[in-house]
């Protein structure tokens, strides 16, 4: 690849199998260059923003949002990226601790988020996991994978975690 190292996302989220992902990215796309760290692996955390309900004041003057509601809210949610971060952050290290990593955690919707990402630091490979949703649940879900295949210009790998044997029988 030359003097440059490629620059490889990986989207990670709190499911099996992103872990997955990032893994078989590991093993299947940095294994090969035990002797050439100059890749780069870019670990993204898109932060969903979380819905904040409100009431009606009974005053009838709008609605009212319990600020300290709010604020215990967004905490758990940062809460929640720095351990995803630190997981995957754990499972590079523990694979090669020579493998340069950068994290980023980022809010909005996974889908507009991982694309935006992707094109702003133009990396050279987007991976990400694929949850393996019927037609039906990806109807109504949405599909993040199918949605950056069809938006980012590098490639994109999707990684599918294989059903454990037990689930067959």
């Amino acid at each position: 690849m030359g003097e440059k190292g490629r620059k490889i996302l990986v989207a990670v989220d709190e499911g099996e199998e992103s872990s997955y992902a990032l893994s078989w990215c590991l093993e299947n796309l940095l294994s090969e260059n035990h002797q050439n760290y100059k890749d780069t692996l870019i670990l993204l955390f898109a932060k969903t923003p979380l819905p904040i309900y409100s009431v009606m004041d009974p005053t009838g003057s709008g609605h009212v949002t319990c600020p300290s509601l709010i604020a215990s809210v967004e905490k758990y949610a940062n809460e929640v990226a720095i351990k995803i971060m630190e997981k995957a952050t754990k499972i590079c290290k523990d694979f090669n601790d020579q493998i340069t990593v950068e994290t980023m955690v980022e809010h909005g919707d996974p889908r507009d988020v991982i694309c935006d990402v992707a094109e702003r630091f133009k990396v050279d490979f987007l991976v990400v996991g694929s949850h393996g949703y019927g037609i039906i649940k990806r109807a109504f879900l949405g599909s993040v994978s199918n949605h950056c295949a069809q938006n980012v210009k590098c490639p994109v790998v999707i990684v599918k975690k294989p059903k454990s044997d037990n689930a067959d029988h």
